[in-house]
């Protein structure tokens, strides 16, 4: 959506294809972190008049050990900050504008089929319900997530994949509770990670660190707050507020990248070319970026008939892409506890973890990374 309202700026036509409905890309929850960059992105594209009323601005974070919570000031520290709105939300506000702006969006379009795409002139197949639709184009954009055809469109050696899965997931919920804090808190604890976050000023987003293969059925509602309250309890006697639980689901914790992110006139962008663990809340910025580059190139190639960027996309998105992969390993390796790690590794994980919460030059680093890098510088 966001490339294709860009392309739209930049006066060149474009078709989206979605699997699902209108609904269900609009309300399902996913991530809640913009950085800044991601926000300008947004307020230059002219896109942001619900993030700018409703978004929550954070001006840090707090990191917690041993029941003391340190915060890590980014606007002091970078002169930047972040800002809390839902993934969901975002992705209403673009329908909506490509809607109004009479872009070609096709929701339940039925099962699609790539061909030639190593050819100046690409086809895209639609068959919904046995009506098959052809679509020629000159560039085919695969947003289409981790389970997509796009990736698979790659002739066998041309992609090299590089992922690590962690030992460990997120059990996630969603509860009707207004915040208790202005901001999030990633805490450290013996049984496990937890973080505090927040959606909305009237609903809440936790999280606890869980097996792979978590049930989610043995956790009830009292069993999660209980959990809740020993993880994130700390020695000033605050404990999250709590309400009714609206959802609560495990997601495993995986790191992925496809390389390169292009083939002949495909471009990979998003989950279908990355993965990080959300600890350093790096994965819907991340598509932001890389399409912000795939539009740059493409609107250089209309205009000029200049294809060094698109020649260098890959380059260009994986430098940002490593950079991210790296601080979301480095922070869920800093968060989260390890059952084989020897003594001496969890001895050595606090002692890091104390250096960040009490370094500036430490924590200067984390709050330049969190807030999100220049498009241009990295």
């Amino acid at each position: 959506m966001m490339l294709s309202h860009l392309l739209h700026l930049k006066g060149i036509h474009s078709i989206v294809l979605e699997a699902k409905s209108r609904s269900y890309c609009e309300e399902r929850i996913r991530a809640g972190v913009l950085e800044h960059t991601s926000v300008q992105l947004l307020r230059e594209a002219g896109v942001s008049e619900r993030l700018d009323s409703e978004g929550l601005r954070h001006e840090g974070i707090e990191l917690g050990l041993n029941g003391v919570r340190r915060r890590i000031p980014f606007v002091e520290l970078t002169g930047r900050y972040v800002t809390v709105y839902g993934q969901q939300e975002v992705v209403k506000d673009l329908i909506a504008r490509r809607l109004a702006d009479g872009g070609d969006l096709r929701f339940e379009c039925g099962e699609s089929f790539l061909e030639g795409v190593a050819t100046k002139a690409p086809r895209i197949s639609v068959n919904k319900a046995g009506d098959i639709d052809e679509i020629r184009c000159e560039f085919v954009a695969g947003c289409d997530g981790f389970h997509g055809i796009s990736r698979g469109m790659f002739p066998e050696g041309e992609l090299s994949i590089y992922e690590r899965a962690y030992p460990f997931a997120w059990l996630g919920v969603l509860a009707e509770a207004a915040p208790s804090r202005e901001e999030l808190v990633y805490m450290h604890h013996p049984r496990g990670f937890a973080l505090y976050s927040m959606r909305s000023p009237r609903i809440t987003r936790l999280y606890l660190q869980c097996a792979p293969d978590e049930d989610i059925a043995k956790w009830s509602d009292d069993h999660i707050w209980s959990e809740l309250r020993t993880r994130l309890s700390c020695v000033d006697g605050w404990l999250p507020a709590e309400g009714r639980i609206l959802q609560k689901g495990v997601t495993g914790m995986r790191s992925f990248v496809a390389e390169p992110l292009q083939f002949g006139r495909l471009f990979l962008a998003g989950d279908a070319a990355h993965i990080v663990p959300p600890t350093g809340a790096k994965g819907m910025n991340l598509a932001l970026a890389d399409v912000h580059y795939l539009a740059d190139a493409l609107e250089a190639y209309y205009r000029d008939g200049d294809t060094r960027k698109l020649d260098c996309y890959s380059v260009t998105c994986l430098r940002r892409i490593w950079n991210a992969q790296r601080f979301s390993w480095w922070m869920t390796s800093l968060l989260h506890r390890f059952e084989k790690d020897s003594a001496f590794d969890r001895k050595r994980q606090l002692a890091e973890l104390d250096y960040v919460m009490t370094s500036r030059a430490a924590a200067t680093s984390l709050a330049e990374n969190y807030v999100g890098l220049p498009l241009d510088g990295i």
